[in-house]
């Protein structure tokens, strides 16, 4: 009987233990999630056109998506060309942040005109135009 005692202890302090590992990796976790930076897409696949003049912007932007269909579309929802004015004004705030149009190749030149005029008169100081490069 003291032979079984003496290897269920044996058995007890040869265990390892797991909590130190699981906090380090719940560490990490959190601080790749905080400091990761997260764009909002449009939600929708658009086909842009081509330019050779592009240039990379920085990842805090409105980004508005143009469908060939004339749907104007922000974060996934059909917003149309009346809720770009409220959208962007309400994004804004009083940060100065870029708008970035996705529009697609279809698009007619009315249509893009409008989101852009929308978009400026949201408070918007700079609209951009998404392209391929």
């Amino acid at each position: 009987m003291r032979a079984s005692l003496q290897q269920r202890l044996d058995e007890q302090q040869q265990t390892i233990d797991l909590s130190p590992l699981l906090d380090v990796v719940f560490i990490l976790l959190i601080f790749f999630i905080v400091t990761t930076v997260f764009v909002k897409e449009t939600g929708v696949e658009i086909d842009k056109p081509q330019a050779l003049s592009t240039k990379k912007l920085e990842r805090n932007i409105i980004m508005l998506a143009i469908t060939n269909g004339g749907d104007v579309i922000y974060d996934g929802s059909v917003i149309g060309v009346a809720g770009v004015r409220n959208t962007v004004k309400g994004l804004l705030g009083d940060q100065s942040r870029p708008v970035v149009i996705q529009a697609d190749k279809l698009v007619t030149t009315e249509l893009l005109i409008q989101v852009i005029d929308e978009s400026k008169l949201g408070g918007a100081a700079t609209v951009n135009i998404a392209t391929l490069q």
